[in-house]
């Protein structure tokens, strides 16, 4: 199949297609020799859609007119709007709107544009509106680069030396009021999700290794030590090889007993500590992301309990798809970790 006899449109279908497959559990390789598509496109597709969902595989408009900014002055907007923040340059407001950059353009360069040109323009940019991260003020950028760039590699040679098993975790909860994606309706007529009223949740505890192991467990109430102590168990029963779990300074995490339960275990099990507040650092969130993005959102449960069996059946889905576990890995973010895998 070759791409240059594919219309816009089909080659959005396929796009597409060859992802969903993929996410239900066929393997990339197989996918993308079917199409006829070099392999390497796929992962580009599974990653676009990783990043950006459905939308981010859709065909985009053909390229309209040149805007009136050319040049450096392209060059220099983007800097501004990519390395500053509104109120750097003296707005009031902290996030860019398409009238904030319009009234940067017209500040900047004398030039007057609508603020549908101005979309265009910032999509021409490579720039899309986004849902911003809020990051803690209390976050230590220090310890965070230290985390990355001499604690994690440390982990790594000390794991490999003793033949161990990487992996992160982390606690998270869903709740029955959670819903994502769209639904097919009539224009004009928003579709309506009937639900029992009543709200309610499933709390669990998770772990993921950049070999695409994942181990989980749920729980009900407040996280405590036994509960943890408990996961700590399932994690290295059975295990033939030391284990090494990188987790959050999460108060139970630091506690008294769980540290007693991991001296206890005679080197079979090693805790380490992520920065604090740095959640993207950890790439067991990618399993929250997944779990709750594109799949529970779109489910309707009538109680607890189906919504917890609802999440057991996805993650011991997730747990046979250990290459969609290993592609969270891959997230820009979580460098630090793939450049580190031997």
């Amino acid at each position: 199949m070759r791409r240059r006899k594919l219309d816009r449109s089909t080659l959005e279908a396929i796009r597409i297609r060859a992802v969903m497959r993929v996410e239900a559990g066929e393997s990339p390789e197989v996918v993308i020799q079917a199409l006829g598509f070099h392999r390497s496109q796929i992962y580009a597709w599974l990653a676009a859609y990783r990043e950006g969902g459905l939308e981010a595989l859709r065909q985009r408009k053909a390229k309209g007119r040149e805007p009136k900014l050319r040049g450096g002055q392209l060059d220099r907007l983007y800097r501004l709007i990519t390395e500053h923040n509104p109120t750097q340059l003296k707005f009031e407001f902290a996030l860019w709107t398409r009238a904030m950059v319009r009234e940067l353009i017209r500040r900047e360069f004398k030039v007057r544009l609508s603020e549908v040109s101005v979309g265009r323009l910032l999509r021409t940019l490579g720039l899309s509106p986004q849902r911003p991260l809020h990051r803690a003020y209390q976050r230590d950028e220090a310890a965070v680069e230290h985390g990355q760039a001499v604690a994690y590699p440390e982990i790594r040679r000390l794991a490999k030396r003793e033949k161990a098993t990487i992996y992160f975790g982390d606690e998270a909860s869903v709740r029955s009021d959670h819903h994502s994606g769209t639904s097919w309706a009539p224009i004009g007529q928003t579709p309506v999700i009937e639900t029992t009223g009543a709200r309610f949740g499933v709390n669990m505890i998770s772990a993921v290794s950049p070999r695409g192991g994942l181990r989980f467990m749920t729980f009900t109430g407040t996280l405590t030590a036994p509960m943890f102590i408990d996961f700590l168990g399932r994690l290295i029963e059975g295990a033939t090889t030391p284990v090494f779990l990188i987790v959050d300074g999460h108060p139970v995490h630091r506690s008294r007993k769980v540290r007693d339960f991991v001296d206890g275990t005679a080197g079979r099990l090693r805790l380490f500590i992520l920065p604090a507040y740095s959640p993207h650092l950890n790439p067991d969130e990618w399993v929250w992301n997944w779990l709750k993005r594109h799949h529970l959102g779109k489910v309707r449960h009538s109680g607890p309990d189906q919504l917890r069996q609802t999440v057991t059946r996805f993650l011991r889905r997730l747990q046979r798809l250990t290459h969609i576990v290993k592609g969270f890995f891959q997230d820009k973010n979580l460098a630090y970790i793939h450049n580190n895998v031997g």
